[in-house]
């Protein structure tokens, strides 16, 4: 079974002729499915409805996601704040459709200079037609279905968004699975807590699964765990393994970070420029942490956080660094290094 998490920023018309309503909450989600078993193929398109009066559930979507589809109803400055968010996530592949409102027009070579200039020179242009568009999602499935199962591969790494108890179950994690994967009977670290448990039970779309692999959103039956373990900011990874024999230790998934040196990559569209003593929000693996600049050198930032970030130790995704009073919001990407205290 193979998904692909879809970045939206569209209509709720639009989203729901490609894919059918699922859950409905600030970010709506959307599942088309086709095939059964391991040879099924999934669309998963996750909307953050509140955008652009809410960044993060958007940020959110990003950090998911591994494609992009938007609706371009007008050439504003929520669809520049958009282009850079999916450019700076690192989100190459995506879809737009053209689709001005009713008596307006939009310049289709303007939009098409506004994507490049982004750096999203790779998206494609559609018609407003949900199937020629669900086809056209499926053809980028095909392109990065390598990337996709390799990532299933990669040390586990689950953010919970949301937990609660379930009568004859017990505490049920819910999250995407952004790398690895996860078993029944796996043994599992919660962190920033440091709490441990054990997988019991696994679903998928509704479905008992025995494995779920990066892409799936999981609900996650946890054996003797705590809930005040769990909480909006806890990621499950794997404990880490010694091997006695030959004296080698595979570490947590993910390095916590009390303060970070970032390598900023800027936006192109913004103009703003960071100085120490600025409130910066960082997004990575869901995460959405405040921290304060103390040091600046050039485009190398020294940030402390006021919360643990947590990045992954391999091939970690870009962290987009967001100032909520700046216009654009999203300041870049970068690169982060722990620094020691």
């Amino acid at each position: 079974m193979v998904v692909l998490n879809v970045a939206v920023i569209a209509s709720d018309e639009l989203a729901k002729s490609v894919a059918k309503a699922a859950d409905q909450r600030d970010v709506h989600t959307y599942v088309h499915k086709e095939g059964t078993g391991d040879d099924a193929r999934i669309l998963s398109l996750i909307r953050p409805a509140k955008y652009p009066e809410r960044l993060r559930p958007f940020l959110n979507a990003l950090s998911t996601a591994e494609a992009g589809l938007i609706e371009v109803t007008a050439v504003d400055a929520t669809l520049g704040e958009a282009l850079v968010a999916f450019a700076s996530a690192g989100i190459q592949r995506g879809i737009a459709v053209l689709n001005p409102s009713e008596g307006g027009w939009i310049d289709e070579d303007q939009v098409n200079m506004l994507f490049k200039q982004a750096g999203l020179g790779g998206w494609r242009f559609e018609a407003n037609d949900g199937i020629q568009l669900r086809e056209a999602l499926f053809d980028l499935m095909k392109e990065i279905e390598g990337d996709l199962l390799e990532n299933a591969q990669a040390p586990l790494v689950l953010p919970v968004d949301q937990h609660f108890n379930v009568k004859g179950i017990g505490l049920v994690a819910i999250g995407y699975v952004q790398a690895g994967c996860v078993k029944v009977h796996d043994e599992l670290k919660l962190l920033p807590a440091n709490g441990s448990g054990t997988a019991k039970s696994l679903q998928v779309m509704d479905d008992d699964v025995e494995v779920a692999k990066a892409g799936d959103r999981v609900g996650l039956a946890l054996r003797n765990a705590k809930e005040d373990h769990l909480n909006g900011d806890t990621i499950i990874v794997h404990p880490p393994v010694v091997d006695k024999q030959s004296n080698t230790e595979t570490p947590l998934a993910i390095v916590r970070h009390e303060r970070s040196v970032l390598n900023l990559s800027t936006s192109p569209f913004q103009k703003r420029v960071l100085a120490v003593g600025d409130v910066v929000h960082a997004s990575v693996d869901l995460q959405f942490v405040v921290g304060r600049i103390a040091a600046v050198e050039g485009a190398q930032l020294t940030v402390a956080w006021e919360t643990p970030l947590f990045v992954r130790r391999t091939n970690p995704p870009p962290v987009l660094l967001a100032q909520l009073d700046s216009r654009p919001r999203i300041m870049g990407s970068a690169t982060a290094t722990p620094l020691d205290a």
